[in-house]
């Protein structure tokens, strides 16, 4: 059972992506801007040009973005806490999106503004799991339950036509992220990026993200191994970003061995097979909630 008898307060959970804008829209057309907060946390590694597209949406909607961040960067959690993130586990989003958020409701709103929030995602509806999963953690992990609303799943609205309404009836052209595409071979088409969280340099993206990641900006791919590098000795242990059966698989081996060759059709039938493992090694960030 949820609290009401504070004022409520109406906290879009603004990721910078398509999905977190629509649905503060929604929120912002059905409450007022004066009831809703636009909620960024900002792990200090977005592209820039999503903070172009958060800004230009905030405008539209005609309100200031409420950020909130820890000051350090995913890296900087990492080598605090002696662990690199990866694919099964990433630290960063725990301590720097759900720890401010959860500061956030429980500290600013609830106790010092007595303020009742409840929460919006830019859920689609092909992802009823992941909206379950968020309305079991707030209920469970504030000082007391919190409401979560799927703005998407209720009007059930997908996401390729949330993208056509921003670019084409609010006149806001979408992270440049979400442009780029595979120009050849099996993938021609596909969009490379599914999410547009920290540059492309997310630790949960699988071998298909690393290689689009390679192919797009290739300087953000080195950032990325000369980081893995950099912990593998500092830590003096075989650890890494990536797991090729369950063991560490580096991205300097990854790059060296398969992203170098893949015009090579046996690396190409190798790459095959590491891709085929992201389902298996890719564990959902809740980065990609917000």
């Amino acid at each position: 059972m949820f609290i009401l008898d504070r004022k409520p307060v109406h906290v879009a959970m603004f990721s910078g992506g398509a999905s977190s804008a629509y649905a503060a829209y929604t929120m912002v057309q059905k409450y007022g801007k004066e009831n809703c907060i636009l909620f960024f946390t900002n792990t200090l590694w977005e592209d820039e040009d999503n903070y172009r597209f958060m800004d230009e949406v905030a405008e539209y909607l005609g309100m200031e973005i409420t950020e909130r961040l820890d000051g350090r960067n995913p890296e900087e959690v990492f080598h605090d806490t002696r662990f690199l993130g990866n694919s099964r586990m990433a630290k960063c989003s725990e301590i720097l999106k759900v720890r401010q958020t959860l500061l956030f409701i429980d500290d600013e709103l609830i106790n010092n503004r007595n303020l009742q929030p409840i929460l919006y995602f830019g859920i689609g509806p092909h992802e009823q799991h992941r909206a379950d999963r968020l309305k079991e953690f707030y209920e469970h992990n504030c000082i007391e339950p919190i409401e979560t609303r799927f703005p998407m799943i209720e009007s059930y609205v997908e996401e390729e036509k949330v993208r056509d309404i921003i670019e084409n009836q609010w006149g806001i052209k979408l992270p440049r992220m979400y442009y780029y595409e595979y120009t050849e071979g099996e993938e021609k088409g596909q969009k490379i990026f599914t999410h547009a969280n920290c540059g492309g340099r997310c630790v949960r993206g699988g071998f298909q993200h690393y290689k689009g990641l390679y192919l797009v900006w290739k300087d953000q791919y080195l950032k990325q191994e000369e980081m893995e590098e950099r912990f593998r000795k500092e830590l003096d242990k075989n650890v890494s970003i990536l797991k090729k059966d369950g063991k560490p698989y580096t991205l300097k081996r990854y790059r060296t061995e398969i992203l170098e060759h893949l015009d090579n059709v046996e690396v190409k039938e190798k790459y095959d097979v590491l891709k085929e493992q992201d389902n298996d090694n890719v564990i959902p960030c809740v980065c990609t909630f917000s």
